[in-house]
């Protein structure tokens, strides 16, 4: 028989990427280094807190060098050669983390930008991502696909402020947002569970559900709710949840201001990120889950009971969906507009591929896309300019759209899903 021919692989393309990277920063920066006035990017790292001047030319030579060795190394090293492999693949990941320096100190040469400000806006605006993602996974290890997060979520937005604004409680608002998140997505799970509907139906009905009634809602109860509160003037004002702080924690240098000052379900998704992890690896019912999700019959043989595994960890992943919508109208924003998930539950899916199911790899991929919208705040703050001129808001506004569809063809590896997803089981 003739020899298989091998196209260009997934590893390929990434080290390929890098390489055309690092020649374009060398082809950039190469002739400044002989500019009398070499531009500095200034980094601080903290308010107030040190400044560091980073000369933007030879920084971003020697990371274009690094490019080049790395990307050429996987170009052309052969997979039977095991401890090569190892240390390219080493190099990839590192070039992927040299990718935030490189943005930073482009986007501020001959400026100043803060880099804890640029951390604390990374892992806060990916906060609903990564509830959406973790709601992704409950569903999916136990066989059930749900693409209806973000329909989730809006409810859980839309109803959470409804029942601040009608108890003056923001507690019993994120408790509503919670519970009515759980309570939707037991909907998905009867008509995908119990009637055995196609599960992308169901979840593109719910979603197109969610938008009908959180816009009713918001005309007929809660504009006229808002109204009245502001015209009583009370006393009650419409305000966020508060900001918490980690006495001695949050003054440590850098890591303080990202991690110990925040808000309340910041602090829970990083939480449930680890009790997922532990929960779905660790645990009897994390096992039964994943056996649910992999082989429903075998799991039912050994009398684990398939409907009910399904139905408890869809209802989880309602309920973590609809505390991600929480954070929108109650820690954000602290109102409700029509459509303001603006597709973080199908991005928060996107990260859940990227992560390959898992809890970390899941965070890690909702940390990517809150990079990129903070990357468009702080390109605006800078006044970044392209090409002669500012980088239109609205190339920066699609960004975490772009990376969805990079994501989503798999430009990052192959990743499988649990093999029973899906598939309704008839016992």
């Amino acid at each position: 028989m003739p020899e298989r021919r091998r196209g260009i692989t997934r590893r390929q393309v990434i080290a390929g990427f890098f390489v055309l990277i690092g020649l374009l920063l060398l082809a950039t920066y190469l002739p400044q280094l002989s500019d009398p006035k070499p531009a500095l990017s200034k980094l601080a790292f903290g308010v107030p807190g040190p400044v560091l001047p980073v000369p933007t030319a030879p920084a971003l030579i020697g990371i274009a060098s690094f490019y080049l060795l790395a990307g050429g190394l996987a170009l052309f090293v052969r997979p039977s050669t095991t401890n090569l492999t190892r240390t390219s693949t080493a190099l990839l990941w590192c070039s992927a983390v040299l990718l935030f320096p490189v943005i930073l100190i482009w986007a501020a040469a001959g400026k100043q930008t803060n880099v804890v400000t640029m951390l604390v806006e990374t892992l806060r605006l990916g906060t609903p991502i990564a509830l959406g993602a973790l709601a992704g996974i409950y569903a999916e290890r136990s066989g059930v696909v749900n693409i209806a997060i973000e329909g989730m979520m809006l409810i859980g937005a839309a109803f959470g402020f409804a029942a601040y604004v009608g108890t003056g409680n923001i507690w019993f608002g994120v408790v509503a947002a919670v519970l009515l998140g759980g309570l939707i997505a037991l909907l998905h799970g009867l008509l995908s569970i119990s009637f055995k509907v196609d599960q992308v139906v169901s979840g593109t009905v719910i979603n197109i559900l969610a938008i009908g009634v959180t816009g009713y809602m918001r005309r007929q109860y809660i504009l006229p709710q808002v109204s009245a509160i502001q015209a009583a003037n009370t006393g009650q004002s419409l305000a966020t949840l508060p900001e918490v702080s980690f006495p001695g924690l949050a003054n440590i240098p850098i890591l303080g201001p990202i991690f110990f000052i925040g808000k309340p379900i910041f602090f829970a998704m990083l939480v449930l990120v680890v009790l997922t992890h532990i929960v779905l690896f660790y645990t009897r019912w994390g096992l039964r889950t994943r056996a649910v999700g992999e082989n429903p019959r075998a799991a039912d043989t050994v009398g684990i009971n398939v409907s009910r595994t399904r139905y408890i960890n869809i209802a989880i992943s309602g309920m973590i969906a609809g505390l991600g919508g929480a954070w929108l109208s109650l820690e954000k924003v602290g109102g409700f507009d029509d459509g303001m998930t603006a597709g973080k539950g199908f991005i928060a899916l996107a990260a859940m591929i990227f992560g390959n199911w898992t809890p970390f790899g899941a965070f890690g991929g909702a940390m990517l896309f809150g990079f990129s919208e903070a990357l468009g705040i702080r390109f605006q703050i800078l006044k970044v300019e392209l090409f002669g001129g500012p980088v239109p808001t609205q190339f920066l506004q699609m960004l975490p759209y772009v990376l969805t569809v990079i994501v989503l063809a798999g430009l990052i590896g192959r990743s499988v899903g649990p093999a029973a997803a899906g598939t309704p089981y008839e016992k």
